[in-house]
């Protein structure tokens, strides 16, 4: 689905990506692991068009996304769910979720809105409060499910388990299996390397812009250098 070929990108002269290779089939779930400063939130910016490479390809389905403004990477179907969650704090839940379709002229908006709230069954309890005063558990249900209104094939997810508690993220992990069983690619980006690993069927490890190291969950899982540094063994 997704194929990602000698990507280099640049903040002004640092050199952030170097040769970044990646492959997301359809209907996996993809982990991509690292440090902090390792290049992960860098990768999914530049997939979804926020940033711009400075050499290399980005290609889904067969046709090219490289340098695409982020608008049009969406209504390609990528639809990508940011570190921090950035919903609109003002605007209600259900006002955030309906920003997600904003692209949409479909008769399936409002399927797609109560498939949502029954992902999110508090959110439906919730879709008349504003999105500033949800729980950060609640706001990161609140992201994801606006980024699924967009009815993307391939979900970016930059996070996810940042800053909540254990319960919530083992919520927010067992979701987000629920949505790849329906049907949508995903590729994550995760620092919790257990979680991640848990659910993904593939995965990478980004050190210092690079892939240092790829293969199954399971063999990511059982490599002694992974479980040394992301496992805390």
């Amino acid at each position: 689905m997704l194929v990602i070929e000698d990507l280099h990108v640049y903040y002004d002269e640092i050199h952030a990506l170097k040769g970044v290779e990646l492959e997301v089939r359809g209907g996996e779930i993809v982990a991509i692991l690292g440090n902090n400063g390792a290049g992960k939130t860098t990768t999914l910016k530049t997939i979804s068009g926020l940033l711009a490479p400075r050499r290399g390809r980005i290609v889904l389905e067969g046709q090219p996304l490289s340098g695409m403004p982020a608008h049009e990477v969406v209504r390609r179907g990528i639809a990508h769910v940011p570190e921090g969650r950035r919903i609109f704090n003002r605007l209600t839940v259900r006002e955030n979720l309906m920003m997600g379709a904003y692209r949409r002229k479909d008769e399936g908006i409002q399927a797609d809105l109560g498939r949502v709230l029954a992902l999110f069954p508090v959110l439906r309890e919730r879709a008349d409060q504003v999105g500033g005063t949800l729980s950060g558990g609640e706001q990161q249900m609140l992201a994801i499910g606006r980024a699924l209104m967009a009815r993307p094939r391939l979900l970016l997810l930059d996070e996810p388990s940042m800053g909540l508690s254990p319960v919530v993220v083992e919520k927010i992990f067992e979701t987000v299996a629920d949505i790849n069983r329906q049907g949508t690619t995903i590729l994550l980006v995760e620092q919790n390397a257990a979680m991640a690993l848990a659910v993904a069927h593939r995965g990478y490890v980004l050190e210092t812009g690079q892939i240092a190291l790829s293969g199954t969950a399971a063999e990511l899982a059982e490599n002694p250098d992974v479980r040394r540094a992301y496992l805390g063994e």
